[in-house]
């Protein structure tokens, strides 16, 4: 699916103009981000509301770091409007910081630190939200929950990729932020550590707290996220939540027949086939947008002409199919 920079393909409404604004955590409206006079970002539209669960995905280059770096105040908008908590990222950092919890690709740990030193720099260097319970004990659990409590005297050098990044999301979560930025959380993750990563935010937004999760890992945003959208040129290609998403992809039914048989018949049937003949066989694959209905046609017409169908499957549609085809179009 392509789409030019005014005009991005929405699947859903990304938020509604009447939407009370307290129910908003991040709104973008035409929001445009360059460097030099490259464009990274062409004009997007974004809203993600309290509480939701929101996955920003994007090819390589398609300005989804751009727009989280913007979003998370890093850096100003070269044009267009962006709110997130009510206030300009950017310009009202000193009142939005600390309401935030931002775990980037790379974390600056001082690796001559022990753990447990880190967290103690970390909670005299941030500022305390009186709302939150002590940042002491919410450290205390999350070393617990992230497996790190046994590394407290090791040296931050001395912990692999993977304790390091359990680290980055312990002290980006310790104060319990109402809006949490995830960039590549579990990558280079082994799959306990992983779950526990999962077990964390979950919990926060069960509690409340917004997730913004940029990840390679499209099976994570499958599970999690409430929306999602997929970035690709610097516009959005695709946005909503996963059955709207996978509602435009087509589902497949493909199989193996004898070359000798018309494959061609399945089209009376109102089937689209796409075959690749060989001297033996041919290999057949079918679209389909009701996959059930579909595949009924294929086994009744396979029956009734005594036609065998060798390796048989059919697949839902699948968030993958659907990236796939936005990094292939033009």
């Amino acid at each position: 699916m392509t789409s030019s920079p005014s005009t991005p393909t929405t699947l859903h409404p990304a938020g509604r103009s009447d939407e009370p604004a307290d129910t908003i955590a991040v709104a973008a409206r035409d929001l445009r981000c360059s460097y030099g006079s490259y464009e990274a970002v062409r004009g997007i539209d974004l809203t993600i509301r309290n509480g939701e669960f929101f996955a920003l995905l994007g090819t390589n280059g398609a300005g989804k770091t751009t727009t989280m770096e913007t979003l998370e105040g890093h850096r100003a908008a070269t044009s267009g409007t962006v709110s997130v908590l009510g206030g300009n990222p950017y310009r009202d950092k000193s009142s939005i910081r600390p309401r935030l919890g931002i775990m980037l690709q790379e974390a600056g740990f001082a690796d001559d630190l022990t753990v447990a030193e880190t967290c103690r720099l970390w909670l005299r260097l941030s500022s305390p939200d009186p709302r939150s319970r002590s940042r002491e004990d919410v450290i205390g659990t999350g070393l617990e929950t992230l497996d790190l409590a046994g590394k407290a005297s090791t040296r931050v050098k001395m912990l692999s990729g993977g304790q390091r990044r359990r680290l980055d999301l312990l002290l980006a979560t310790a104060n319990e932020p109402d809006l949490l930025f995830l960039d590549e959380p579990t990558t280079g993750l082994d799959p306990e550590s992983r779950e526990r990563t999962w077990d964390l935010v979950r919990g926060l937004n069960d509690a409340g707290t917004t997730v913004v999760l940029t990840t390679h890992y499209l099976e994570e945003a499958e599970a999690y996220a409430d929306r999602l959208a997929i970035m690709h040129d610097g516009v959005i290609a695709v946005e909503g939540t996963l059955p709207d998403v996978l509602g435009r992809e087509p589902s497949a039914i493909s199989f193996e027949v004898d070359a000798a048989v018309d494959v061609l018949q399945l089209t009376r049937l109102g089937l689209s086939p796409d075959f690749t003949p060989t001297p033996a066989s041919t290999r057949v694959a079918v679209p389909s947008l009701d996959l059930q209905q579909d595949l009924w046609k294929v086994l009744s017409w396979a029956d009734e002409h005594r036609i065998r169908l060798d390796r048989l499957s059919a697949s839902e549609a699948s968030l993958a199919a659907v990236f796939r085809r936005v990094s292939l179009a033009a």
